[in-house]
C-alpha cells in the first residue's frame, strides 16, 4: 500500500477542529472521532462521519464526502425553530384573496 492510499489519503484541504491541529489525513479524521465522548461519538451525525471516512479509506469512496461528513459533524446545523400562527401578525391572519371578498 503506498504512503497516500487507504487511511493516509489526504483531504483536498485540512480540516480546522475546535482545539488542536487541523485533520490531514483520513486516519487523522478517523482518531478524531475515536477520542470523542461516548455519547458524542454515537450521535448520528458522527455515525454518518465515520461510514463515509471507512467508505473512502476501505472502499475506494470518494474522499471529498468523508471531508463533507467530517465538516459537517464539526459544524452541526441548529435546532430548527417551529414559528406558532398565533404569533402571526394581525395583517397575515386577516388577509383574504380579492375572489373570496
Amino acid at each position: 500500500m503506498t504512503p497516500k492510499s487507504g487511511w493516509y489519503s489526504q483531504f483536498p484541504a485540512p480540516i480546522p477542529v475546535p482545539k488542536g491541529e487541523p485533520l490531514v489525513t483520513l486516519r487523522d479524521a478517523g482518531a478524531y472521532i475515536t477520542r470523542l465522548p461516548r455519547d458524542q461519538h454515537d450521535s448520528v451525525a458522527w455515525q454518518a462521519a465515520m461510514h463515509v471516512l471507512i467508505q473512502a479509506a476501505d472502499h475506494g469512496g470518494p474522499i471529498e464526502f468523508a471531508r463533507l461528513g467530517m465538516v459537517q459533524a464539526l459544524n452541526p446545523k441548529p435546532e430548527p425553530v417551529y414559528h406558532s400562527a398565533k404569533n402571526d401578525p394581525v395583517w397575515r391572519n386577516n388577509r383574504k384573496l380579492a375572489r373570496d371578498r
